[in-house]
């Protein structure tokens, strides 16, 4: 039987990882959309040669591969270069997501995106579960994390689906405002709920 999928989404910092890591290690199979984004863009990738003629060479590395940081500032503040980008980008991640999520031999499999609501994501997948945070919580982490400012996580707050936006479309809802052990027996907790669903639905 195919497995169901679970799209798992979060804000910057909300441990979205951490839950994707211990499912992973009760079996399931997860695919993380930021990894498909990553691997669509690599050299030899024809999405590649794509953004160095829209962009120009500025945007490789020494080494051939994509600046990151150099495309995320060239798009940052320019809505229609972000829109192509995004249209060039989305179609060919989520093929690349389908065809990971196919190889799954587990009851259900995990799509891990943190922009599952805001892409358009959330329709491919069967269920939504959402790792949600306080703000200040969710800020603090990332300053950490990140070595950035508060000001550049806030920014990055701004660009994500806000909470509620995202609560709206989910089925289930995992608050990670207190430690990992905690953490990990809420995963295992749903990992048996979800073991008795069909098409991921009581």
């Amino acid at each position: 039987m195919k497995p169901w999928i679970l799209g798992l989404t979060g804000g910057i910092g909300s441990g979205k990882s951490a839950v994707a890591n211990h499912f992973a290690s009760l079996g399931v199979h997860t695919v993380d959309a930021d990894q498909a984004a990553r691997w669509v863009v690599e050299p030899g990738r024809p999405a590649l040669s794509q953004i160095v003629q829209r962009f120009g060479d500025g945007i490789l590395l020494p080494s051939g591969e994509l600046n990151r940081a150099a495309l995320r500032q060239r798009i940052f503040g320019e809505p229609s270069q972000r829109q192509w980008l995004e249209q060039l980008l989305h179609p060919l991640i989520r093929a690349e997501v389908s065809r990971h999520l196919a190889l799954a031999e587990s009851p259900y499999a995990i799509m891990v995106s943190p922009l599952l609501v805001e892409s358009g994501q959330y329709r491919q997948v069967d269920r939504v579960l959402v790792v949600d945070v306080p703000e200040a919580i969710q800020i603090a982490r990332t300053v950490v994390r990140d070595q950035a400012s508060e000001e550049q996580v806030r920014a990055i707050l701004k660009v994500q689906a806000d909470r509620a936006e995202r609560l709206r479309h989910a089925d289930d809802v995992l608050l990670n405002d207190r430690d990992l052990s905690w953490l990990e027996s809420e995963v295992e907790r749903l990992h048996h709920f979800y073991l008795g669903l069909k098409g991921g639905r009581e």
